[in-house]
């Protein structure tokens, strides 16, 4: 199953273009990434993830203060949610609709966990969708085969080699809407400026906190570059973990897996079989016991009015979606 790209009430200030030219790009590389940001993916992927590599070693050793931790969890969790309720179950599904301000501020928390321009996400996802673990699919860890060699070499590609490939998706024509939106679409092109922003916030807060040097690098240490790193691993973990492994008693087209123990760290994600069983849900993890603070989160934008039209999940619904008797797989 998959959602349609228009999912976004369409703002009235369109942009004017002429017959046959494309709207403005929505990211600095537009359709292609070119080697500078070929570069920068790079670093922004190896030194958080060096950082990570880092962390308990130097926890170990020297400890680590509240104020870091908190820098970490707080800024983790804004990233966070910004990706799961905004880049993922508003921009690109549609799960439900937003007041205008509530959209804007989830576009900026999405834009801070450094994931890529907003635009680029949701194309790529939308594209992800329409041939979910079949030809077509950016990430998909069964591209090369289902042998062990295959598929080892497959959850490398579905977890972070698939963003360096040159073919690129058409942002035109999996996120049309969103470049329609003339506030998206500059957000979508200042992504280094919410990445600057995004790793300047804990050593300003920790500098300011302890009045020291020490403090603002230490602080840029936690809450950046271990809190960046942690939160990309995570969410690549959903392509390729939750592709590859897990409980399946939704039926869908795809391999997708429900995974238990990734799901406080991804907000609700990792319950991935219903998502992919039904992708316009606003809700996961829709059984007992399946934490999803994004689907929380959700419900408490609805009882403040900012948002509406939630597509809760129904029962009737959720049964007509499950497996026959013994046919889940694990």
């Amino acid at each position: 199953m998959t959602s349609s790209p228009e999912v976004l009430e369409p703002d009235k200030r369109t942009s004017k273009t002429s017959e046959g030219t494309a709207p403005p790009s929505a990211t600095l590389g537009g359709e292609h990434r070119g080697s500078v940001e070929q570069i920068s993916l790079l670093l922004f992927i190896v030194v958080p993830f060096l950082a990570l590599a880092a962390a308990v070693p130097l926890a170990w050793g020297w400890g680590v203060s509240w104020l870091d931790l908190g820098l970490l969890v707080v800024m983790y969790y804004v990233g966070c949610h910004g990706i799961t309720i905004g880049f993922h179950r508003y921009f690109t599904h549609g799960s439900f609709k937003a007041k205008r301000p509530l959209r804007i501020a989830l576009a900026v928390m999405g834009s801070l966990a450094v994931e890529g321009p907003l635009v680029r996400w949701v194309a790529d996802h939308r594209k992800h969708h329409k041939f979910s673990d079949a030809e077509g699919d950016p990430h998909s860890p069964w591209r090369y085969g289902e042998t062990v060699p295959a598929l080892l070499k497959g959850l490398w590609w579905a977890h972070m080699a698939w963003m360096f490939d040159e073919e690129q998706t058409p942002q035109h024509k999996y996120a049309p809407d969103l470049i329609r939106d003339p506030a998206l679409r500059s957000i979508s092109r200042q992504f280094i400026l919410w990445t600057i922003i995004s790793l300047a916030i804990p050593p300003l807060v920790g500098g300011l906190a302890t009045m020291s040097w020490q403090g603002a690098l230490t602080a840029f240490f936690w809450g950046s570059l271990v809190r960046v790193a942690l939160l990309h691993h995570v969410t690549w973990s959903i392509n390729s973990i939750c592709h590859a492994v897990g409980k399946r008693p939704f039926a869908s087209r795809d391999r997708s897996g429900n995974v238990w123990w990734l799901a406080v760290l991804s907000c609700g994600e990792s319950w991935h079989n219903l998502h992919h069983a039904d992708p316009t849900c606003a809700r996961h993890g829709v059984e007992r016991g399946q934490l999803d603070s994004s689907a929380r989160i959700i419900r408490w934008f609805e009882k403040a009015g900012w948002a509406y039209d939630v597509r809760w999940p129904k029962r009737d619904r959720i049964d007509a979606r499950r497996r026959d008797t013994g046919a889940e797989a694990a």
